[in-house]
């Protein structure tokens, strides 16, 4: 199942893939030597975000149950473990940079369609 991550009328990634079985979240995206800046991987549910064997540096956004971000991390490295805190529901995994500085801050509503 495929999505688009906005912020109001703002598309910021055009495909975000989801994943929501058990297997499909502990996989993400290991495997993958890159993802395209345009491509996203929504966790749900998800609090925690690990990168044992990845190829390549992340962003992630975590979101609470309402799609409100509550922590943005950037350039989270190989071998790291990321917690997105009490109020996390879901995590979204970019390409390191993907994402301009100013896209998304904390109290942001986003919306996955």
């Amino acid at each position: 199942m495929t999505a688009v991550l906005k912020k109001g009328d703002v598309t910021l990634v055009p495909r975000v893939e989801r994943a929501t079985s058990l297997f499909k979240r502990m996989k993400g995206l290991l495997g993958r030597s890159s993802l395209p800046a345009d491509e996203a991987l929504w966790l749900s549910p998800c609090s925690a975000v690990h990168t044992f064997g990845m190829r390549f540096a992340l962003d992630l956004v975590f979101l609470d149950a309402r799609t409100t971000v509550v922590r943005v991390v950037r350039g989270v490295r190989p071998w790291r473990i990321v917690f997105g805190g009490r109020r996390s529901r879901s995590a979204i995994e970019l390409t390191a940079g993907s994402l301009p500085d100013d896209a998304l801050a904390v109290g942001d509503r986003v919306q996955l369609v």
